[in-house]
């Protein structure tokens, strides 16, 4: 069963990567919060009641309600609905995401060691690189922050690669990280909107005090 949760979570990635709609954006960061509260139920079961419950929490209310809340919202206020056409093509971005996967099982299997859970590192290296893909190659600011988004879900995978054992202090400091960081973005995507009536990053070195 966790490997089938990991394995849907790798066709979100590939899938992530080459969409255009931006509620297929905010789709799949649901879908990706309801497979991480999967496995990490699956991956974490012997932690005392306390850690799994923040855990659950962070995974099921913050990833897979807030912050597609978050984004639908946005998407609403601004009207924006595909990606930029300056955007790279389906096919290029697909390649892309297939090289990363390459490249994250390569580094995977020269990087890892019995301390580190060898599928998980992978996984999250490739998310990493995913998020990565996403704010580079893309113009628009709202696909940087579903790249952030992803890469955050990257290092929770990242924690689990580690052990079972997920300090409470660093769950705490990336779930207030993120969540400031796309109500942030969300407010300033609106407000340049209203100036601008575009969110391309491009734009935004036109916007004048």
């Amino acid at each position: 069963m966790l490997l089938a949760l990991i394995i849907l979570y790798v066709i979100t990635l590939i899938y992530i990567s080459i969409v255009e709609r931006f509620r297929n954006y905010a789709s799949l960061i649901a879908v990706q919060g309801w497979i991480l509260l999967g496995i990490a139920l699956l991956r974490l079961h012997s932690l005392d009641w306390l850690e799994l419950s923040f855990i659950i929490t962070e995974t099921l209310i913050f990833k897979a309600v807030i912050v597609p809340a978050i984004l639908m919202q946005v998407i609403k206020k601004t009207g924006i609905n595909r990606i930029s056409s300056t955007g790279t093509s389906q096919f290029n971005s697909l390649m892309l995401s297939i090289t990363a996967l390459t490249i994250s099982a390569i580094m995977t299997y020269y990087v890892a060691d019995q301390s580190i859970n060898m599928v998980f590192f992978g996984v999250a290296l490739y998310a990493l690189l995913t998020g990565l893909i996403l704010i580079v190659l893309r113009s628009r600011i709202f696909t940087h922050m579903v790249g952030f988004l992803v890469i955050e879900n990257g290092v929770f995978l990242f924690s689990m690669a580690i052990g079972v054992h997920m300090p409470m202090l660093i769950n705490a400091a990336i779930l207030l990280d993120i969540l400031l960081s796309v109500l942030m973005l969300g407010m300033f995507m609106t407000k340049v909107d209203k100036h601008i009536h575009t969110d391309d990053s491009n734009s935004l070195s036109r916007v004048k005090d």
